[in-house]
This record gives C-alpha cells, structure tokens and sequence, in this order.
C-alpha cells in the first residue's frame, strides 16, 4: 500500500471490511492526479455505515500532517 503525503485525493472505495463494532478498513484506489492508480488502506472509526454498501462508493481522502480523513 502507498503513503501518501499531504493533500486532498479523488477516491474510489474499492474494498471495505468490519473489523469490529466501530471500525472499519477501507482500500481506496486514487482516481486523479499523480498518484492516480495508487492503493491505500484506512481505518474509518464510528461511521455507522455498511462495509457492503461503502464498495464502489466515491469519496474525498484528505491528509493533513500524515493524519488521513475521509469525506463520503
């Protein structure tokens, strides 16, 4: 998986996986720019969302200070 610097990144959500009650591990496929095919992996806590219905699902990957957040 890539580490990305800090920036705003176009995803897709390409994977996504409960991995206990409140987190989930999502892979993202960047979709623009120069990392564009690039892979990553996040942890996204407290979303209450499905993982099932999170895959193909476009969203916006921020980094700030090496600290990823994403925007669905």
């Amino acid at each position: 998986m890539a580490i990305l610097g800090d920036g705003t990144y176009d995803v897709f959500i390409i994977d996504a996986e409960e991995l206990d009650d409140t987190t989930l591990r999502l892979d993202l496929t960047i979709i623009t720019g120069p990392s564009k095919g690039e892979v990553v992996s996040v942890r996204a806590t407290n979303s209450g969302r499905d993982p099932l219905e999170l895959m193909g699902t476009p969203a916006v990957l921020t980094v700030a200070d090496g600290v990823p957040a994403i925007q669905l």
